[in-house]
């Protein structure tokens, strides 16, 4: 999944880059509120951590006129800012949690595995798709309590289908929205299909595959 660091103090946001980056995360960093205002009418997030105390504006206000625009990330605002006030405010304007810093890392996660789950209508980690089961937070996949081997990107394609389960989802979105920026630096279509290529013959050896389908034209669909 795809997230925007919004954070000016450079530190912070390295922290969180690294992190994030190693739980599989794709993350791009905005510093200030122009910044992030034009990353966020260029590119699909799942994730907006956002810092309010920007060096050219509010975090509120970008909230605020991306809200606006239709955003479809969730937000988590991560702020020193202590009054109650600005917590109302922008969980009224449509953020999804509020961290105070300093905060935990290992809490940041949680809470966004948390957000993921709310999203998708899910009550607990593991989501079936036809035999199998796939533990969103430990990032395995199981088939009759057999773990079935996947590299990091096959998991991350597979999770993305099966969140989005029964919705076509294209090459280039599943490009950007798992690899974030890659697809600027040059979209091939054969990077997707041969991942689904792999996830077939992996998962084939264990049980039916048929729910993972080809959209003939369009892309792929997971039909749960």
């Amino acid at each position: 999944m795809t997230v925007l660091i919004v954070e000016d103090e450079r530190t912070l946001a390295r922290e969180l880059g690294i992190f994030l980056h190693n739980h599989n995360f794709a993350c791009t960093v905005a510093r200030t509120a122009a910044e992030a205002r034009a990353q966020l009418a260029d590119t699909p997030f799942d994730f907006v951590l956002l810092d309010l105390g920007l060096p050219d504006g509010d975090g509120l206000q970008v909230l605020a006129e991306a809200k606006q625009n239709e955003l479809t990330a969730a937000v988590i605002i991560l702020t020193a800012r202590s009054a109650v006030e600005d917590r109302i405010g922008g969980l009224e304007l449509g953020a999804d949690d509020y961290l105070a810093k300093p905060f935990s890392l290992p809490e940041l996660l949680a809470r966004m595995h948390a957000i993921t789950r709310r999203r998708f209508g899910l009550h607990k980690p593991r989501v079936a798709c036809g035999a199998f089961e796939l533990d969103l937070q430990t990032r395995q996949l199981f088939c009759a309590g057999q773990e079935v081997s996947l590299s990091v990107k096959e998991f991350n394609v597979l999770s993305y289908l099966v969140l989005h389960k029964n919705r076509v989802l294209t090459r280039l979105q599943l490009t950007e929205h798992i690899w974030g920026n890659l697809a600027d630096t040059g979209f091939d279509s054969n990077f997707i299909d041969a991942h689904i290529k792999n996830l077939r013959k992996k998962l084939g050896q264990y049980a039916d595959t048929d729910w993972l389908e080809t959209v003939r034209g369009m892309g792929y669909r997971a039909r749960l």
